[in-house]
């Protein structure tokens, strides 16, 4: 991978109305770190910055700081660990550059890819949905990828690609499980169909309702009623009493 040189300045504003002036300058608050190493607060030209994230390696470049102020910093390879940005602008308030050696191995992200058009899918409506946007593999820093590709032109509906498909350049040893889901090939989402309740469908629950009803009046009408005494038997001729 191709590495870029970016200018960077030490830093002395520390605490954050200092901070705060220093970005209305046009100037990132960053800080560089090693491992067993005093970490290094600088600031970095924000439009310098913006244009290296531009490239084709993204926030996987490799950079080569320039420093006058440090000489232990300058010359140095780093990758940048983390950028903070501000939720509603959107803007880099932050970055953490992480010192490196170039003949050590690392861990780092890189992004996964579609590559190719899936038509069978296309024509049938359906979508190539991601599971995962990223892997995190573990490599030597000059073999790092600028991303890794899918491809799907051969999906149909149905279809996933696995980690354990994703064809992996030599040298570089993918950290995530080999059985997780990278893409989908989806079908085309289902409409519900709203009609119109046939009205039997809306006025039978009322007729038993009302049937039910007039039962229970009925029974209650025949429960409150005078029960009327049972007839007396005529006596039969000739039959005497005892």
């Amino acid at each position: 991978m191709e590495k870029v040189i970016l200018k960077v300045e030490k830093r002395e504003e520390v605490g954050k109305s200092q901070v705060n002036k220093l970005r209305k300058e046009s100037m990132i608050p960053a800080v560089c770190y090693k491992d067993g190493k005093e970490s290094v607060n600088l600031k970095i030209n924000a439009r310098d910055f913006g244009d290296i994230l531009q490239t084709k390696a993204g926030e996987n470049v490799l950079l080569t700081l320039k420093i006058d102020q440090v000489k232990a910093l300058n010359g140095a390879t780093v990758i940048i660990k983390e950028i903070q940005t501000h939720p509603l602008s959107e803007k880099i308030v932050h970055v953490d550059f992480k010192e490196i050696s170039l003949t050590e191995k690392i861990k780092i992200k890189v992004p996964v890819a579609a590559h190719g058009e899936a038509q069978d899918v296309i024509s049938e409506g359906g979508i190539i949905e991601h599971a995962i946007w990223e892997l995190e593999i573990e490599c030597l820093p000059t073999q790092i990828p600028e991303k890794i590709e899918a491809e799907v032109s051969g999906m149909k509906i149905g279809d996933t690609i696995f980690v354990k498909d994703l064809p992996i350049p030599p040298g570089i040893e993918v950290l995530n499980d080999p059985e997780l889901v990278v893409l989908t090939a989806k079908p085309p989402a289902k409409e519900e169909v709203k009609g119109e309740v046939p009205e039997e469908g809306l006025e039978e629950p009322e007729v038993i309702e009302k049937g039910k009803k007039k039962e229970e009046e009925e029974v209650a009408e025949d429960e409150a009623a005078p029960k009327k005494e049972a007839p007396k038997k005529e006596e039969k001729k000739g039959e005497k009493k005892a």
